[in-house]
């Protein structure tokens, strides 16, 4: 079946449609992930947006059940050159046509997505809609004009506490839209961990008793979320905390930084990051459209630690007085290269080092 996709700027890609018949509106942004496209799709961060793969074939390894970073995915669309119709791989349980199919995302394939990422690359992430092939271009182009896209945290959120109970720290897991790699993580380090909603009132927060508070990823713009900021206000310098992408930006926002919205964003598991205290380059997964600007860092108790070397964005900043720290992209990986789990390690020692200086 013939199907488009319409950009708020009027220009149109058509292909054959794949998963679900629903024709959708969202942000479209793209990815440069070679593998993890399951990983991806179920990002609570790409919430309602329109997912461009850079790599031409996808779904080659079929979908299956332990690669999941959330039980119900909240994309948009995707968008691919080709998608593989019949899947080889020994833990596979369905195809990706199927799978998007069951949860109600639609699919473009068969078009040119080198071209579409130039174009976004060029002009910068837009609204886009899936469209049936007859709909008329410019009366698409004035409803996305019209349209403002809402990346709700309150969507992605669990809505009550739970717990991952375990012997070691107890940490609080304020999930924004977590991916289900930061909490294995933590198990494999044996804490005990609770995961709590995005709106947890700090003094709730902290009668958890928490040796630690690890603040997750999630969509969306950060200075929307003013009462999340607020919160983390109230929980600086109480306990350690260790924040990630979303939770990177709002601790920045908490302590009076700014963010801004980039041109595209960084999107994939290949990005080069420079730790300014080593000189060390990690290759890092990252899933962002929003940065800290560094020009507000002036007047504030944060410090750089990290600086991403295609553009010189911030990837990473340490409070000078209580040691809390985050980085902006992921040290979870899933999708993507190993090499920044130590920095879990790193939140371990901060803990140990703060119960030993009581």
């Amino acid at each position: 079946m013939k199907r488009k996709l319409i950009l708020e700027n009027g220009m149109e890609f058509i292909g054959e449609g794949f998963g679900s018949d629903l024709f959708t509106i969202g942000e479209v942004v793209f990815t440069t992930g070679m593998t993890g496209y399951q990983e991806t799709l179920s990002d609570p961060s790409f919430h309602k947006q329109i997912i461009v793969f850079t790599y031409p074939l996808i779904g080659n390894y079929g979908i299956n059940s332990s690669d999941f970073e959330s039980l119900n995915p909240f994309v948009g669309g995707v968008v691919v050159h080709e998608y593989a119709e019949t899947e080889s791989h020994w833990q596979s349980q369905t195809n990706i046509d199927s799978f998007l199919k069951k949860q109600n995302i639609p699919g473009l394939s068969g078009i040119d997505t080198r071209a579409l990422v130039k174009i976004i690359r060029t002009k910068g992430s837009m609204k886009g809609k899936f469209c049936d092939i007859s709909e008329n271009v410019q009366e698409v182009v004035q409803k996305l004009k019209n349209t403002t896209l809402e990346h709700h945290v309150p969507e992605v959120s669990t809505p009550r506490a739970y717990s991952a109970p375990a012997e070691g720290y107890r940490i609080v897991l304020v999930d924004y839209g977590m991916k289900k790699s930061i909490l294995k993580e933590l198990c494999l380090r044996h804490c005990d961990v609770v995961v709590v909603p995005y709106n947890m009132s700090a003094k709730s927060i902290l009668e958890l008793n928490p040796d630690g508070i690890m603040l997750s990823n999630g969509p969306g713009d950060p200075e929307e979320l003013s009462e999340s900021i607020q919160i983390i206000k109230e929980l600086s310098g109480k306990v350690p905390i260790f924040g990630i992408c979303l939770g990177h930006q709002l601790f920045a926002l908490a302590h009076g930084a700014k963010t801004y919205k980039m041109l595209f964003g960084h999107r994939g598991a290949n990005h080069p990051v420079k730790e300014l205290a080593t000189n060390r380059v990690h290759i890092t997964s990252q899933n962002h459209g929003y940065a800290v600007d560094e020009d507000s860092l002036k007047n504030t108790p944060l410090e750089v630690t990290h600086k991403a070397l295609n553009d010189g964005t911030i990837e990473g900043l340490r409070h000078k007085e209580t040691g809390a720290f985050t980085v902006q992209y992921h040290p979870e990986s899933s999708p993507g290269p190993n090499d920044n789990e130590y920095l879990f390690n790193r939140f371990m020692n901060l803990i140990e080092e703060f119960k030993n200086s009581k």
